[in-house]
């Protein structure tokens, strides 16, 4: 700094030193608009670097995530295995002789249909019955039906089937 070819800068107690510019041999405009020109060359040619960058990553991570050729031919054989067990059933089916027919279907369902109804004709009447009964009974509901003897359909997990 004293031989005058480093300049310092006192800010506080922090110092800081630079290379003096004036020493420097100033640049013509001709070599300012070189040096531009230069510069814009790079960017350009980083802009296109970065975006073959860019490409390439995305091919990678496709390559990755895609499947390998052993792999896909494991996979075939699976499901080449498992398209033979369905065409196996698929036969057993169609040579089965106790097919059901849509009418008898048909009356199977109407039957159930009958039995569901009546299923809850009946529960409602004996729920009402046994309503009547309990409105004049001291005790509670549970020990008259232990007392009587009577067993629910939630007792034994049984519902109502749904509707079809």
């Amino acid at each position: 700094a004293q031989q005058g070819r480093v300049r310092e800068k006192v800010y506080g107690k922090q110092k800081i030193y630079f290379a003096d510019q004036e020493q420097l041999p100033a640049a013509s405009d001709a070599e300012l608009r070189g040096l531009d020109g230069e510069i814009a060359a790079r960017s350009a040619q980083l802009q296109a670097l970065q975006q073959s960058c860019r490409h390439m990553e995305a091919e990678l991570k496709d390559l990755n995530s895609s499947m390998t050729t052993p792999e896909m031919a494991k996979e075939i054989e699976a499901l080449t295995r498992d398209c033979a067990s369905y065409v196996e059933k698929l036969e057993r089916i169609k040579a089965a002789t106790n097919h059901v027919t849509p009418e008898e279907k048909e009356k199977v369902c109407r039957e159930q249909q009958l039995y569901r109804r009546e299923w809850r004709r009946r529960k409602r009447m004996a729920t009402e019955l046994l309503d009547a009964i309990l409105e004049g009974y001291p005790k509670s509901k549970k020990q008259f039906f232990e007392e009587v003897g009577i067993e629910t359909d939630e007792d034994h997990g049984v519902a109502l089937p749904a509707t079809s």
